[in-house]
């Protein structure tokens, strides 16, 4: 009779979502073996959740990773623009902050995200979704330190890079040629900003050019759409359209889509119903902007929702600690969604939902998935959120953080 795997870590007292009473998890290589009010055996490692509330790891779907820390290096015209009113000068905010990218080089970029990284881990932020400029500014030089430190983090915090357009492709005559080299460099996910291109027709050829390099390498598509006070933006759905037709469901999420909260209600009702036919997530960052989108009616329409931090300390937004319950904090306040069941519902948003979002494989608090947990130490989602502090412990790929 085979031997059992001897249990590697055992959470023991753990008050998990699923459970009205106190459970254990059991985990070995890497995963989790076993939930059970009481594990046998003697494993090589305890932890004693004391009562406190053991979940699912959280999940960043969305963060300008090249570009952390680097609000010192600009003036606050950005700011000023992006978060001014309406949101009606966002192109120029964006145009103002591309100046960061004329000093573009790995030496600072590096050690920048490393110091990213690290926060996430002690936070228990164990998988991100990373953009990397690419444009003729940037070159390919963030993409190549975002897959440095990938390389650097993996099995503590896995990273997503994303080959992201941010001045456009129709604009930028070369970029859509540095995407594909960024891809074929290693980079996992294309990216997108078709609403930052001047014509509709420039928008559809933007989208068209992304879509047919992600189809050449079998991606997945992220893309920051309607990003503006505009009712009149349309490049949401443009997108969903054209992932339905080029049967792309499922592999691409919008981002932003803060001109949502300006659309007139029935085509609002329209978009919602397209995202659904694509299968396509919406990851909201209300926190960055004085526009959001709509997430309470998404989430009524059955929508996928996620929160993402979007920014640290950069041209767009001045804090930001790779927190993902500070995330949900200043969401629950933002889309005033407080209640309990509310509240909930944000935390999902940040961990499962998010996870969903970024198609991270078998991701859940459930036997035989990857072990990405956290231990609290605090008993309840709603004190968790209400705190927004450190995890007392970060389980990432079976193992402890730090330990």
């Amino acid at each position: 009779m085979l031997r059992p795997v001897p249990y590697d870590l055992v959470i023991r007292n753990a008050r998990l979502r699923s459970r009205k009473s106190l459970a254990e998890v059991a985990i070995a290589e890497g995963q989790i073996r076993r939930i059970a009010r009481r594990v046998e055996g003697r494993p090589r490692r305890v932890i004693n959740a004391k009562g406190n509330l053991v979940t699912e790891s959280f999940v960043n779907p969305h963060l300008h990773l090249d570009k952390v820390y680097t609000l010192s290096m600009l003036d606050a015209g950005s700011l000023e623009a992006y978060h001014g009113g309406q949101m009606g000068a966002a192109m120029s905010a964006i145009e103002l902050a591309a100046r960061v990218k004329e000093a573009y080089d790995e030496r600072w970029i590096l050690p920048n995200v490393r110091r990213a990284l690290r926060l996430a881990a002690r936070y228990g932020n164990t998988h991100i979704r990373a953009f990397a400029d690419v444009d003729l500014k940037a070159g390919l030089t963030g993409v190549r330190a975002l897959l440095r430190a990938k390389r650097e983090f993996a099995g503590l915090v896995d990273l997503q890079v994303v080959a992201f357009p941010q001045d456009g492709v129709v604009r930028e005559p070369g970029a859509a040629d540095l995407v594909a080299q960024a891809m074929e460099l290693g980079a996992d996910v294309v990216g997108g900003i078709p609403w930052i291109e001047y014509t509709e027709t420039d928008e559809r050829r933007h989208i068209d050019e992304m879509f047919d390099i992600a189809r050449a390498f079998d991606a997945d598509i992220s893309m920051l759409v309607d990003d503006a006070g505009d009712p009149g933006l349309r490049t949401l759905e443009m997108f969903a359209s054209k992932a339905i037709a080029t049967g792309w469901e499922g592999r691409c999420l919008a981002h932003h889509a803060r001109a949502m909260c300006l659309y007139p209600e029935p085509y609002f009702r329209k978009v919602a119903a397209l995202l659904k036919r694509a299968r396509m997530g919406v990851v909201s960052d209300p926190h960055t902007g004085p526009l959001h989108a709509r997430v309470k009616e998404l989430l009524a329409e059955e929508v996928l929702v996620a929160l993402g931090q979007d920014d640290i300390a950069d041209a767009y937004y001045p804090f930001g600690r790779n927190n993902m319950l500070e995330v949900g904090f200043l969401s629950a306040h933002q889309l005033w969604m407080t209640t309990l069941p509310e509240l909930d519902r944000i935390y999902d948003m940040i961990t499962v939902d998010a996870a969903r979002a970024m198609n991270v494989e078998r991701f859940g608090l459930r036997v035989g998935a990857p072990a990405h947990l956290v231990v609290h130490d605090v008993p309840t989602v709603y004190e968790a959120l209400w705190n927004h502090r450190a995890p007392r412990a970060v389980v990432s790929h079976g193992r402890l953080a730090g330990g």
